[in-house]
């Protein structure tokens, strides 16, 4: 259910594997706000699919996915256009390229028609962020509401590596907790005064005609708060109180917290800092904080509408739903989030439920993988799990390193371990890559 790159891959891995396909659209019955063709795989926001090279997490998914017979990595490559270090595509083409191989193949129905119940037996739903009414409600009367989130609140991600270390301290407030868990940036009066000036004056991303945008009192953007007044942010994610400047010995005037993303201490996430600002300008005006002036982002900030469910819960480790058995999720449905993170869980969803229904055994594919890293992220439960692209801090660290390496080194050195894990594992569960 759902023709999207979740839908359309996992439908393409199935029908490859010799399982006869039902894929049920929506469109051109109906459509969301969003969509504004009838093509399958439409591309509604950009058409990147981001960093090209296997140095960049979602390069070495790309490159992952194509050695296991995508669909949606074949016709991306086929309607590529110059786009410098990314892979972007032409949108009309590419919708176009997976329309017509899905068309083609034997094993593949399509059905248009809109689906308002989970279903009994067999099934993928990989119907997105902007899954219809009803289909939601009754995933909320079969998990409950408390595990499904329709407002996405994400504070960006920032390298371990980017950050300025002589200007910044580790501290957890009142020295409660484990101090290695947070990193503190203070700020003193005029930066403080010069920051929320900025924020404030900030380009956002316009809400879109059909997004109603309801904001949580406990998931504020950080433009919001500031708005509400000059010390509002004081008193809320960029609170300083209990937090003791070892250079001053002082409480800060304001400062805003790093904690820790990941177990390997690769990544830092900013506390309470969701947002609405564009991409460039949040570069901008975080690059105000100390010690983050140069920090590379691995996620930007957002708050918008995206259905998801909380996956470590509701979902095995299979992408399958506990409280529906033989229903599968795939998509950002699950809790991932962009283009190509979708299709790739489109693709294991379809060799899940492949492997299902030939009752054979299947073993996920290796933590040092992208695909490894995507589906653990979906498994690690949290209190405040989230959608999130791939990344470097969702892979083991490396083994045996005796000195530094440069970050594209260490980047290279992940990608070469990831493929070379990656091919025993296909021998292993029979996985080929598909003639596409």
């Amino acid at each position: 259910m759902g023709g999207g790159l979740a839908g359309c891959e996992a439908a393409w891995q199935l029908a490859s594997r010799g399982i006869e396909v039902v894929l049920r659209e929506q469109k051109p019955i109906a459509r969301t706000p969003a969509q504004v063709t009838d093509h399958l795989c439409e591309l509604v926001c950009s058409n990147s699919f981001r960093g090209a090279a296997i140095t960049n997490a979602v390069g070495l998914l790309k490159e992952e996915m194509r050695r296991m017979g995508s669909l949606i990595m074949a016709c991306a490559d086929e309607t590529a256009v110059p786009a410098g270090g990314a892979l972007a595509v032409d949108r009309e083409r590419f919708s176009a390229a997976v329309t017509s191989r899905l068309d083609a193949h034997p094993l593949i129905s399509r059905e248009s028609v809109v689906v308002d119940q989970i279903p009994n037996g067999f099934a993928i739903i990989a119907t997105g962020p902007l899954t219809a009414d009803a289909l939601a409600q009754a995933l909320v009367e079969r998990v409950g509401s408390e595990h499904m989130a329709y407002y996405d609140a994400i504070s960006p991600v920032v390298s371990a590596d980017s950050i300025q270390w002589d200007k910044v301290f580790k501290a957890s407030r009142y020295d409660k907790g484990d101090d290695d868990a947070y990193v503190n940036c203070p700020m003193n009066r005029e930066q403080y005064a010069a920051f929320v000036e900025a924020v404030v004056g900030s380009k956002k991303v316009p809400a879109r005609s059909f997004e109603e945008i309801r904001y949580f009192e406990g998931c504020l953007p950080i433009e919001v708060m500031a708005e509400r007044g000059v010390d509002t942010l004081r008193y809320g994610p960029m609170k300083p109180v209990g937090l003791t400047d070892p250079k001053t010995g002082r409480w800060p005037y304001a400062c805003v917290q790093l904690r820790l993303e990941d177990v390997a201490g690769t990544a830092y996430n900013i506390v309470g800092f969701q947002t609405r600002m564009t991409w460039p300008e949040q570069a901008r005006v975080l690059a105000m904080i100390p010690g983050l002036e140069t920090a590379e982002y691995l996620r930007f900030g957002s708050v918008h509408r995206n259905t998801f469910v909380h996956a470590p819960k509701l979902l095995t480790p299979w992408l399958e739903l506990k409280s529906a058995p033989g229903v599968y999720l795939a998509g950002q449905i699950t809790g991932v989030e962009g283009y190509l993170e979708s299709a790739a869980s489109g693709l294991m969803a379809g060799l899940f439920l492949s492997q299902r229904i030939h009752d054979e055994s299947f073993d996920p594919p290796p933590a040092t993988t992208a695909l490894g890293a995507l589906l653990r992220h979906l498994w690690t439960d949290r209190k405040d799990f989230q959608p999130s692209n791939v990344n470097w801090s969702m892979v083991p660290p490396l083994e045996g390193l005796t000195r530094k390496v440069a970050k594209r080194d260490k980047y290279e050195l992940y990608a070469a371990r990831a493929l070379e894990d990656l091919a025993p594992w296909t021998q292993r569960q029979r996985v080929e890559a598909t003639s596409v």
